[in-house]
């Protein structure tokens, strides 16, 4: 029988530590005997502790010690403020430990995906510890990065929805104990280590080193979506062109009639969105209450609204520019629809960006056309598989990619190995929905944010992205937030981006009235950040700070009750009447010292 020597020696020690203690606790009450018996039970308190799992030295950044003395706050810099009619999405400048405290306020359990591109510790100027880069001389190498990934994987999984994905870009240095640190700290799921070829080969110390790996922190019951280069079942490469999980008030935009000629079946135009409609005037009732006219269908046409197979009003996958657009290419098919005593005649599929890809690097054969019609006729087409290989091996991965699509940007190298595009948009079209929230705190060079984007214009989806990513070199300025400028302004993206810098307010030797004062001057840009919002494209929302702001805004409610949820100052209060007037107009009132600010408490 094999005898656990740790665990003896471990007794043994404890039984030393109990006489200790009785003897001192027995012989002497001085101040300097009750620090000792502290001591003393703090040792006794770790070796009751874990026995078994991840080890290392703890270590402590300078970050911390601005914690524990400020707090963090958000400031926007509005020359950077780039406003177009799509999603508001957000690019965070600051220490990513600072800016993920912020995202607790905002974010508790609401970000969908969290991918990361962590440093990868090779010891060769890649990872920065304290304004100092560790090399492999460093015997705490290993420590450090564990400790500076332990703080912010904490808090990364206070953000994650109760089925949010934590996707981690990581080299051999490191994976096996970032698999050992995400086991310990998401007890509840499952950690799975994928393998990925990022290149022809790295020769290193007589080995060729051809992969990294993406760790995936999921929910057990995880079931992803399709990918593109995995699969294998024979079946039609069009999809249904109806998206049912939004409504005409969600997606106005893509809310709008399609003509197909009653001959030949062919689309000839499609009628203006309900979002042009509400814009030029044509329509001025509640987005809710637009009824799909068929009547409107030019002479010799028919008009297809967006209606599910349920008979249920919804929206299309596309907006009107790329439905026809495609429909030249080949990429749209029309059949008269089998539904019975459906509204719709005809029925209208499309090609999804994966397929599409197929079909342009020659992956899917094109056979020719359809008779006296654009639609492109295909050889065999396999699905996509429904789950995540654990090798990926396609070239479209290869570190290489997103090297020479940056430099297609920029012109110039501006940033050390940057991940493929590809790559990510395959992670995120993997473990996303359409309207989810993606968060990368180590943005690197913002590919993140250009593959959420992309994705978004091929599919007709709505995620939105946060970015955060330091400044050191200029990197989240001239790299991170130039790569998303650069990319709406070339690609036609309808996003939006507020540029804010993580500051510090100071908490000690403050007057309270102060502190709270400085807090509440920052306040606004966390409601942005939080709604996804700009103050001054949406009345829906508002801060209202002073009781003279209060009074303006009342009068304001009476005339045109249009807000749905106020943010108040710790220090405004509503009288009787004025919170009437609330509850009759069903709005939300958020005190924002306690919503954001739990330090102002008590």
């Amino acid at each position: 029988m094999s005898t656990n020597l740790s665990k003896q020696k471990r007794e043994d020690f404890l039984q030393k530590i109990t006489q200790i203690k009785s003897f001192v606790e027995n012989h002497s009450t001085d101040d300097e005997t009750r620090k000792l018996l502290r001591y003393i039970g703090e040792l006794e308190k770790d070796l009751y502790g874990k026995k078994f799992g991840l080890v290392f030295e703890e270590h402590k950044e300078t970050i911390d010690d601005i914690l524990e003395k400020n707090t963090p706050v958000l400031k926007e810099d509005t020359e950077l403020l780039i406003k177009n009619q799509g999603n508001m999405n957000f690019l965070l400048e600051g220490d990513n430990l600072a800016a993920l405290e912020l995202l607790t306020k905002t974010h508790r359990e609401k970000i969908d995906l969290i991918y990361i591109d962590p440093p990868y510790n090779t010891g060769n100027k890649d990872f920065v510890y304290d304004d100092t880069f560790v090399d492999l001389e460093d015997g705490f190498r290993h420590s450090k990065w564990l400790s500076f990934m332990e703080r912010r994987l904490k808090l990364a999984s206070k953000l994650l929805t109760a089925k949010g994905i934590l996707a981690i870009s990581i080299g051999y240095q490191e994976v096996h104990n970032l698999v050992l640190l995400c086991e310990e700290l998401f007890l509840n799921r499952q950690v799975v280590c994928i393998t990925v070829q990022t290149s022809g080969g790295k020769p290193s110390g007589g080995f060729d080193y051809l992969h990294e790996y993406v760790v995936f922190v999921t929910p057990h019951d995880f079931k992803p979506n399709r990918m593109t280069f995995v699969g294998g079942v024979t079946r039609s490469p069009f999809e249904g062109l109806t998206l049912s999980t939004f409504d005409k008030t969600q997606r106005p935009n893509q809310t709008y009639p399609i003509f197909i000629d009653k001959k030949t079946h062919h689309i000839v135009g499609t009628g203006p969105s309900l979002a042009d409609r509400v814009k030029d005037g044509t329509y001025t009732g509640e987005l809710s209450d637009f009824v799909f006219d068929y009547d409107e269908a030019p002479e010799g046409t028919v008009a297809v609204f967006p209606v599910s197979s349920r008979r249920a009003d919804c929206v299309w996958r596309l907006i009107a520019t790329r439905l026809m657009s495609d429909w030249e290419k080949g990429y749209i098919k029309v059949s008269e629809n089998r539904v019975k005593n459906h509204p719709n005649k005809f029925s209208i599929q499309y090609l999804p960006s994966g397929v599409i890809k197929k079909v342009e690097d020659g992956t899917l054969e094109v056979k020719g056309s359809e008779k006296d019609a654009p639609t492109l006729v295909f050889g065999e087409n396999t699905t996509v598989g429904s789950e995540i290989p654990t090798i990926w091996t396609e070239k479209a991965f290869y570190t290489t990619k997103g090297t020479s699509a940056l430099k297609k940007i920029f012109d110039t190298k501006k940033f050390p190995y940057p991940k493929p595009i590809d790559l990510i948009s395959e992670i995120i079209r993997a473990t996303t929905d359409s309207d989810s929230i993606v968060l990368d705190f180590f943005a690197g060079s913002g590919t993140t944010g250009h593959a959420v984007m992309k994705l978004n214009q091929e599919e007709g989806e709505n995620r939105k992205f946060i970015l955060c990513t330091n400044n050191q070199n200029k990197i989240c300025r001239d790299v991170t937030y130039e790569r998303i400028k650069r990319v709406i302004e070339l690609d036609n993206y309808e996003e939006s981006l507020k540029y804010f810098k993580v500051d510090f307010i100071p908490i000690e030797n403050r007057f309270y009235y102060e502190y709270a004062d400085d807090l509440l001057c920052h306040v606004r840009e966390l409601v942005e950040l939080e709604n996804a919002i700009d103050f001054s494209e949406t009345e829906e929302i508002t801060i209202v700070l002073t009781d003279e702001e209060l009074e303006e805004f009342v009068q304001n409610t009476k005339d045109n009750p249009v807000c749905k949820t106020v943010y108040l100052g710790h220090d405004v209060l509503l009288s009787g009447e004025q919170q009437e007037l609330f509850k009759k107009h069903s709005i939300q009132v958020n005190v924002i010292p306690d919503y954001y600010y739990n330090e102002l408490r008590g």
